[in-house]
């Protein structure tokens, strides 16, 4: 994917503002919240500022291991991913992504499903 997304909607500040606003939901969901209890919650904004900004195009990337490390210990299920996929959506449509830009978003998440997934998650 060219940096066209990233640029297009503004680059690291605006995706910043975009994954604070995702964090606000996942904190506030009963699927998920829990997760987050005890994380260093600046952290990993800056990590998935980083790792949004790479699926939109941005100078970053993450390798599939370093997502299955990130998450092995979690062991989530298929209904906690769709739930961060939908949350997802959520803010980006809310942050003005065009349909079609988001659809782009999404399946580059799919895409990595197995690995952030623990193994064996069925």
């Amino acid at each position: 994917m060219s940096k066209a997304l990233f640029d297009k909607y503004g680059g690291f500040k605006s995706v910043s503002r975009i994954v604070m606003a995702f964090y606000d939901k996942v904190l506030d969901s009963d699927q998920i919240g829990d997760y987050f209890d005890e994380i260093d919650m600046p952290k990993l904004i800056d990590h998935q500022t980083k790792f949004i900004s790479a699926l939109l195009g941005g100078p970053v990337s993450y390798s599939d291991e370093r997502l299955r490390r990130a998450h092995a210990s979690l062991e989530l299920t298929h209904e906690d991913f769709d739930e961060v996929s939908r949350l997802l959506q959520e803010s980006l449509a809310e942050h003005g992504f065009e349909p079609q830009d988001i659809k782009i978003v999404i399946s580059e998440i799919e895409a990595r499903r197995s690995s952030i997934l623990s193994a064996g998650v069925v």
